[in-house]
């Protein structure tokens, strides 16, 4: 019975928690840091590589102080690693290994303070995690020859025999013995590179202490671009061939060090800064200690630049963990946040050193709706838990993106000058230590003389944030303004310490604008308690205002729904002074939906200032049905910013009329400055010519203009032709657009054209017929079962749209097999969402049946086995 019971795990998971899923899966647990029998000092890697059959063999050195006498046996982790041999000093010690733990059992017991060394001689074939081995196949003849590591969570133990935890810090060294062709990369400073023949030697070491999961290396062969940030080497390792991507992409590094060293009040601690852009790498980045690792992706051309700052808040945020996360390192994973919130943080902080205040304001915007999206789709949950299943569930939009919001909170309750002592307080306290939760609020009370355990009880320890709801009104008898602000998360009538309530100070603003050539805006502020579900407040004002800005300068993490009559809300999105509080605006006179909303926006889309509301005010205009809309939006195609231009054809995609195919039509022909706008034109017509556009089909010239974008447009990131495969998945009956897909999910197909295939499968299933669903399955079930971890994340988001039993399935096997968390609890979760879209009981008794069939089969072989049996008497 093992489907159905796969199956009632899963229905556990479905419980509501105050009617957000829960965190916590099946088989979630308390995670604790292990006993410390002694404090590792040093470990010394002497490991030679053979790139062609993937092996890496050698030795490993833990130098280790005892804390306590007595210790006969030490566990350390090591996952599927051959164990050849374990000495100290030159005394073989015994060993048990169940291919997880090794145990080791020592001929001497420990004296508190003599240390001793293990030499622990072993060897990886064919690694499946920890260190990855990259290169050429039949497939992708021209990928180069590389080896990276990653090691967080928990996968240094899968290349080393180590103390897989964070809160265990050491020096160490890494020797790598590599053809000598290849440069090697790792943590520290290079004090040795001896040639051996054919091969070279590589001698790292890094003197001061971090653990296991910032242990790195990285192989290939480099075009190497040499900075420099005062006596800092800095310097960046690309693919031969992609040294001007590599200078684009990361030629801001020794200002943002500059910049980060100042903000955080203590200099770059380590005595160089690399980046290396890897092939195949599995993260966006990872921070390693001096060295960090990058995905290839990011390396951008000039036409990327135009409008992707993604790259640059990559670089900025894997910076910014070299001081949170590696000078300052977490004591257990269930407090990343401290590092993960800083490190998104600070891409906000350096958008506003870079861009200004209303960019990093529109960022910062960004990163609360992705936290917002994460609360409400997946689950609900506290940023600070040990209870899970694999710390690598933790990674999450809480920790990131809410963990930066709660940061910017802090930062805007203490004002600038105390918000930066406090985090200069903590990172001198605990530089080259571990940290938790409670350090940061206990710098915070030594720097400034604030408690701020109220706001992180609210925001750090618990799940959620407000929702409120304001309606406003003016008495002109009583020249009073009155708000009603209700916060509809919590429950009616419940005031318990479980009842969602918060309770913020909130600054609420009144806008006057005196009129003249050039408008005058004055905004008048009141600071209040928010604490009650619902409250309603009376402002004594001299003239009615303007405009109503609430939570002025939108510092509170939030969602906030606008009852404002109309007049009020065109002077906001008009006059506010805050970029956020526009886009409020906007979003409250969609909703109104009427010409007069209409011809406001329309407005805004072509005098508003700043770009980000432009973008916002053009996704509004979409969002309303009316011809009036379409005019407005067709107008923004003119405007110079690309990103705006990206909102207003993504905006012309949703309307599914003439004009609109007429305009994404002559952008998918003649292309865009910005790859993004070309794309996502593309991916527009897709949408509006799969519709029936007032009774004249445009399915044929639309295939027929994708297919010819498919043959034509590669480029960077396969950006554009990813355009074209998102757009065929909008012909949901279409073989045609079917066949197109299918094709491009072929290995051999450039990988982030292949990936966005496979996603395609997905969508495009809703209106195939069962045969042609099957196809589809057909080719989802073998990539589903391919190692690659992006891969396997695309077939789990295509699978999750494929409305079948069997899809159910592939994604229980994958859930089965695969080595990686992230995708386990994904396929998990797209289990959840394939059974509420085909009904819980049809999957259950599809899966009954299949029960049935088994018994069925099975008595039949007995019986056959039985008459077989007879004759044979």
């Amino acid at each position: 019975m093992p489907n159905a019971h796969r199956i009632a795990q899963i229905e556990l998971f479905q419980d509501d928690n105050n009617g957000y899923k829960s965190f916590e899966m099946p088989g979630a647990k308390p995670h604790y840091n292990p006993d410390r029998p002694g404090q590792v000092e040093h470990i010394f890697l002497d490991i030679s590589l053979d790139l062609d059959n993937k092996i890496c063999a050698g030795t490993c050195k833990l130098r280790i102080n005892p804390v306590r006498d007595g210790v006969e046996s030490l566990t350390l982790d090591a996952v599927n690693q051959r164990i050849e041999s374990v000495k100290i000093g030159s005394a073989k010690q015994a060993f048990d290994y169940d291919g997880e733990r090794l145990h080791i059992h020592l001929k001497k017991p420990t004296v508190t303070g003599e240390s001793f060394t293990l030499t622990i001689a072993y060897r990886l074939v064919q690694p499946e995690r920890g260190i990855y081995f990259v290169g050429p196949d039949q497939h992708y003849p021209d990928k180069p020859a590389q080896v990276w590591t990653q090691g967080e969570d928990e996968d240094s133990r899968y290349w080393f025999p180590c103390f897989d935890y964070p809160g265990m810090l050491s020096t160490s060294e890494i020797k790598v013995r590599v053809p000598a062709q290849y440069q090697v990369v790792s943590n520290g400073e290079l004090i040795d590179t001896i040639e051996d023949g054919d091969y070279k030697v590589f001698h790292w070491h890094q003197k001061q202490v971090h653990p296991t999961y910032l242990m790195a290396l990285a192989v290939g062969e480099f075009d190497i671009i040499q900075d420099q940030w005062q006596d800092i080497p800095v310097t960046y390792y690309v693919e031969k061939g992609r040294r001007d991507q590599g200078q684009i992409t990361m030629g801001k590094t020794p200002r943002m060090i500059e910049f980060l060293s100042d903000k955080y009040g203590y200099k770059y601690a380590f005595p160089k800064y690399a980046q290396v852009c890897a092939a195949d790498f599995i993260f966006g980045g990872m921070e390693n200690t001096s060295v960090t690792i990058l995905t290839d992706r990011c390396l951008l051309d000039e036409r990327a630049a135009l409008d992707n700052r993604n790259s640059e808040s990559l670089v900025v945020h894997e910076l910014a963990h070299q001081w949170f996360g590696d000078l300052l390192v977490i004591n257990h994973w269930s407090h990343a946040w401290v590092k993960e919130g800083m490190a998104t943080y600070s891409e906000v902080m350096w958008t506003e050193q870079e861009y200004g205040a209303d960019e990093a304001a529109y960022y910062r915007l960004g990163e609360m709706r992705s936290y917002l999206n994460e609360d409400k789709t997946r689950y609900r949950r506290p940023m600070v838990t040990h209870i899970y299943r694999e710390a690598i569930e933790l990674y999450d939009r809480h920790i990131y993106e809410k963990g930066a919001c709660v940061y910017h909170m802090i930062r805007a309750e203490l004002g600038d000058p105390l918000f930066w002592k406090a985090i200069q307080t903590f990172v001198n306290r605990h530089a080259h230590s571990t940290v938790e939760t409670i350090d940061l609020l206990r710098a915070i009370d030594q720097a400034t003389g604030r408690n701020l355990r109220p706001l992180f009880d609210q925001y750090v320890l618990r799940g959620g944030h407000p929702d409120y709801k304001v309606a406003y009104s003016w008495d002109g008898d009583s020249k009073l303004a009155k708000l009603t602000i209700t916060q509809t998360q919590a429950k009616d009538g419940d005031t318990s310490s479980t009842s969602g309530l918060f309770d913020l100070r909130i600054p609420i603003g009144f806008g006057f604008v005196s009129q003249g050539k050039t408008p005058k805006v004055e905004v008048k502020p009141f600071t209040v308690r928010l604490h009650e579900r619902e409250q309603a407040l009376f402002f004594p004002l001299e003239k009615k205002p303007d405009f109503i800005s609430f939570d002025v300068g939108n510092h509170t993490l939030k969602t906030v729904e606008l009852e404002y009559p109309l007049p009020e809300l065109k002077a906001q999105l008009q006059h506010d002074p805050d970029p956020l509080s526009r886009i409020e605006a906007a979003i409250a006179l969609a909703k109104k939906g009427n010409l007069e909303a209409v011809t406001a926006l329309a407005t805004a889309l072509t005098e508003e200032p700043f770009w980000g509301v432009r973008a916002e005010v053009a996704e509004q205009l979409g969002s309303i049905k009316l011809d009036q809309a379409v005019e407005g939006l067709l107008k923004g195609l003119k405007d110079p910013e690309a990103r705006v231009r990206r909102s207003v054809v993504r905006a012309l995609g949703d309307i599914k009329t003439a004009d609109s195919y007429k305009a994404l039509k002559a952008i998918a022909e003649k292309g865009d400055a910005s790859y993004y706008v070309e794309a996502t034109a593309i991916h527009g017509l897709g949408a509006v010519g799969a519709a029936d556009l007032e009774g004249k089909p445009k399915e044929k010239k639309t295939l027929k203009l994708l297919e010819s974008i498919l043959k034509e447009r590669q480029g960077w990131n396969e950006t554009v032709r990813s355009g074209a495969i998102t757009a065929l998945s909008q012909f949901k009956s279409s073989e045609e657009a079917l066949d197109l897909v299918l094709k491009y999910t072929e290995l051999g197909t450039p990988q982030a054209l292949r990936l966005y295939a496979i996603r395609a499968l997905g969508p495009i299933s809703k209106g195939q017929t069962k045969p042609t669903v099957e196809r589809i399955l057909d080719r989802l079930e073998p990539i589903a079962s391919e190692t690659f971890f992006l891969t396997q994340v695309s077939a789990v988001a295509a699978l999750e749209g494929v409305e079948s039993p069997r899809a159910i399935r592939i994604l229980q096997n994958l859930a089965e097999h695969t080595p990686d968390g992230r995708v386990r609890r994904r396929a998990q979760e797209a289990v959840q969402k394939v059974q509420k879209a085909i009904g819980k009981d049809k999957a259950v008794e599809q899966l009954r049946q299949e029960v049935d069939d088994l018994k069925k089969a099975n008595q039949e072989m007995k019986s056959r086995l039985e008459t077989l049996e007879a004759k044979a008497k």
